[in-house]
């Protein structure tokens, strides 16, 4: 999507749709009270009249009738003034860009008009403008009849936030667009995204973007000693990589930061095997990994001054005469043996291999995303990412980039006690300790295998797919993490 900074005055602003923010509680700014008294006080008078008072979600559509150059204003509650964030002017650039889209528009407009910190809104409105409109269509045959989402969204400000805006709004035309590219990666079946299409899709972005791209295959991966993921993946006809994209990967002078995602790319569960009701939403086990391209994209189009990592462990779970049992012992790169209790909790296995991995770039900091519990989907719904970290500074610093982004993060505790649940009698360690807890015995598992640098789990189980619209977070695949670690990253920079 095209941006374009306008700073026109709003009553003379040509376009088809102008989407203004109206606050509960709050008086018109000056540049809005301008385009009332040009529409003879209509915006005020519906105000007065109840029609709309500013409460989040609400909206309401009027047509000007050629009394100002823009055909159609829509108006955006956005909740109390003194509550209004970044994240309440992207959900309301969600609306309108659905709106528009609605409409058939190829372009529409938005006023920044009174906004506080101008690039951090304009980035916001951008991100909710890109993430809004999407729809995952690929696959549908008749493409003539689908709505297209607009093409450009202009941002209507004051002469003096021009430069800021616009600094903003590319920003979140990158960040907005990784984050589609993960929801395009997890939306997609398993029969189109399995681990070696997801890493042909690895190789054309980092090629695209200037990453370097190392794929593992199973040889290398077992020669290094990964007999952890190599256990998972083998039930499965379909080979199982190790992704790993480099950003400044020639640059010894940067610090190093890792971003590990689990990429399940289809969970039967395995031996264990899942009901069969709901198990075809198990393409979004690999919504860790796809988040991770997305940041490994946007990282490379912002050209942050530090040295990235992404590592994507990537494979089927299935059942098989090949598939490994309950029971069974694996040896896991680290040299730790995991007894399995269940194969349908496998996705801490790739990953113990995948965090032991991480450690030969002597990182400041390591972070994975996993879709790894029905439990955090129990604890915290479809709000809020569990996070937990064996690093107080690193858990901070996720928090703060959570406030900042928008992106809802709980931390859990990491208490020595949770260990005795993953207690074997014939291995180090277990791989399920059953129900109480599982959320965080999941993290204590993972916890085991990094020993060698600061380390934070984000539990992404419940906000990884959509049941239900709600804003920018339409049906299906979120993205979910793009936007959090990407702000993390950045933090880092200027930190």
């Amino acid at each position: 999507m095209d941006t374009r900074i306008e700073t026109a005055p709003l009553a003379a602003i040509e376009c088809e749709l102008l989407a203004l923010t109206i606050a509960k509680g709050g008086a018109l700014n000056e540049v809005v009270t301008a385009l009332d008294q040009a529409l003879d006080g209509a915006i005020s008078q519906l105000l007065d009249d109840g029609d709309i008072e500013g409460k989040p979600a609400e909206s309401l559509l009027f047509h000007t009738r050629g009394v100002v150059t823009c055909k159609r204003l829509l108006l955006l509650g956005v909740g109390p003034e003194d509550a209004v964030s970044p994240d309440s002017w992207r959900v309301a650039a969600a609306a309108a860009a659905q709106q528009a889209k609605k409409l058939g528009l190829e372009a529409w407009c938005m006023s920044l008009h009174g906004a506080d910190e101008s690039a951090d809104v304009a980035q916001a409105v951008v991100e909710g403008a890109i993430l809004g409109s999407y729809s995952y269509d690929a696959l549908k045959s008749e493409q003539d009849d689908l709505k297209s989402p607009p093409t450009e969204v202009l941002l209507a400000v004051d002469a003096g936030e021009a430069a800021a805006a616009q600094e903003g709004a590319q920003r979140g035309a990158i960040i907005g667009q990784a984050t589609n590219l993960a929801r395009d990666l997890v939306n997609a079946p398993a029969n189109y995204m399995t681990p070696s299409l997801l890493a042909e899709q690895a190789e054309a972005v980092s090629s695209e973007v200037g990453l370097r791209a190392t794929i593992l295959e199973e040889r290398e991966m077992a020669e290094l000693g990964m007999g952890s993921l190599l256990g998972v993946a083998q039930g499965a006809d379909e080979p199982a990589k190790l992704i790993v994209l480099e950003h400044n990967a020639d640059r010894d002078d940067l610090p190093t930061y890792v971003v590990v995602g689990k990429g399940i790319t289809f969970d039967s569960g395995g031996i264990s095997l899942k009901p069969s009701q709901g198990m075809e939403a198990m393409k979004y086990d690999m919504s860790g990994a796809a988040a991770t391209l997305g940041i490994m994209e946007a990282v490379a189009r912002l050209d942050l001054p530090l040295h990235v990592v992404g590592i994507m462990p990537a494979t089927e779970n299935m059942p098989g005469g090949r598939a490994y049992h309950p029971g069974d012992v694996l040896r896991s790169m680290s040299g730790q043996t995991i007894e399995v209790i269940s194969t349908d909790a496998e996705g801490r296995l790739i990953l113990a291999d995948a965090l032991t991995y991480a450690a030969r770039f002597e990182p400041e900091a390591v972070v994975d995303m996993a879709t790894l519990t029905g439990g955090c989907i129990v604890a915290l719904g479809g709000v809020a990412c569990g996070l937990m970290g064996n690093d107080e500074d690193l858990v901070a610093q996720l928090e703060a980039a959570s406030k900042a982004c928008g992106q809802k993060v709980w931390e859990l505790p990491l208490w020595d006690e949770y260990a005795e649940q993953i207690k074997s009698d014939v291995a180090d360690v277990k791989n399920s300790g059953g129900r109480p807890a599982s959320t965080i015995i999941g993290g204590m598992f993972l916890k085991r295998f990094t020993n060698d640098y600061a380390w934070a789990h984000l539990d992404i189980a419940g906000t990884a797919w959509q049941l239900h619209p709600m804003g920018y977070r339409v049906k299906g695949a979120t993205g979910v993490g793009v936007r959090l670690l990407v702000q993390w990253l950045r933090d880092r920079c200027e930190s």
